[in-house]
């Protein structure tokens, strides 16, 4: 497993697409909402998840490895 270096509003970023799109699913799943209300509900949360997944897995894909890695690729 590769370690990535990410700051504290990428790691939320990518949290938050995680959140929304598990969130939508959950609610087009559930019965406790009229149908209606459920599926847009759902749909948006579970639309916004997946639009945001290609940027959260760039972010990730971009991020310097560890410091300590980087210290010692250089001091090896």
């Amino acid at each position: 497993m590769k370690k990535r270096l990410l700051s504290i509003p990428q790691l939320m970023f990518i949290a938050g697409t995680r959140a929304a799109l598990g969130a939508g699913v959950a609610l087009l799943a559930s019965r406790r909402m009229s149908s209606r209300q459920r599926r847009a509900a759902g749909l948006t949360l579970a639309l916004v998840g997946a639009a945001t997944t290609i940027p959260a897995a760039r972010i990730v894909a971009a991020g310097r490895p560890s410091l300590l890695k980087r210290i010692t690729q250089r001091f090896a």
